[in-house]
């Protein structure tokens, strides 16, 4: 249990290139299509130009129509099961247990969160699924005999920004669109946006990384390690003062991003400090 007054520092991620290699869908849910990979996303692409449509909702209305069409199951537990097949960078798996544990040696509580454009139902199914207080990404309808017909969230980067000021204001619900436009004093705030590290690769990611940055917080582009021209385009963003620092997707405890979110989360921990030093020589003037 942690104490009220123990701050909280909130570890955000996006899920595919950030977390994983690669698109969650392109592990095992695109091959029991029996399609290639560029087939698949040439589909979305096609029909999002086409219809001048959003590319997410379109790629969720391929999966369930190339998934009824090819006799695959649409329940949930089978999207689960193709998430069992998820592949995550080195590392990864030993990541959480980690950080949590030089969290607590420093006094704070470490959450951690996914906010994606992939799908939950995926996500749900990998072995990393309990490191997260909760998890924002894409999901689907389900009817009364639990088969997915719609989709219930569809995640682009407008909507990624939206959960940055839930997390921020402590709210769980992805429906509820009342507390999120409700002012709550800065001070009064669970996860201040100084006490975030926002963590990304793509182009759905940059608004969040920046907001981040912008407020106080830490932002870290990521890209897959040997990768050149995902080094450069990561690289662009810290040039562009999008984000705080630029790392290679390898969470092993020797490596340049568990270096770098040690000494974040020190700093985040002794302006934490500073914060209550000032305060408390503020109430002994007034007094």
């Amino acid at each position: 249990m942690t104490s009220k007054n123990t701050p909280i520092v909130a570890l955000i991620y996006d899920f595919d290139g950030t977390l994983s290699p690669k698109n969650m869908q392109e592990f095992s849910f695109i091959k029991a299509l029996h399609m290639e990979e560029k087939e698949f996303w040439g589909k979305t692409d096609k029909m999002s130009v086409s219809n001048d449509a959003s590319g997410i909702l379109c790629y969720m209305k391929l999966m369930l129509d190339e998934a009824r069409n090819r006799g695959l199951s649409l329940r949930r537990e089978s999207f689960t099961k193709f998430g069992n097949e998820v592949e995550l960078f080195k590392g990864v798996k030993e990541w959480f247990g980690l950080i949590n544990t030089y969290g607590k040696e420093k006094g704070l509580d470490i959450r951690h969160y996914i906010n994606s454009s992939g799908l939950k139902e995926m996500i749900e199914g990998t072995e990393i699924a309990k490191e997260f207080a909760k998890i924002y990404a894409c999901s689907f309808l389900y009817n009364v005999d639990g088969v997915a017909e719609w989709p219930a969230v569809a995640v682009d980067y407008t909507t990624k920004t939206q959960f940055l000021f839930k997390i921020n204001k402590g709210i769980e619900s992805v429906s509820d669109n009342k507390k999120i436009n409700e002012y709550v004093p800065e001070q009064d705030r669970p996860v201040p946006f100084s006490q975030m590290i926002y963590f990304g690769d793509g182009e759905t990611d940059i608004p969040c990384m920046k907001m981040v940055k912008q407020n106080g917080g830490h932002s870290i582009a990521v890209y897959k390690p040997r990768d050149e021209s995902k080094k450069k385009r990561a690289q662009k963003l810290i040039l562009d003062n999008r984000v705080n620092f630029v790392c290679a997707a390898d969470y092993s405890v020797d490596k340049d991003i568990y270096r770098v979110v040690k000494t974040i989360i020190d700093k985040i921990k002794s302006d934490y400090e500073f914060d209550l030093l000032q305060k408390s020589h503020l109430a002994n003037a007034k007094k």
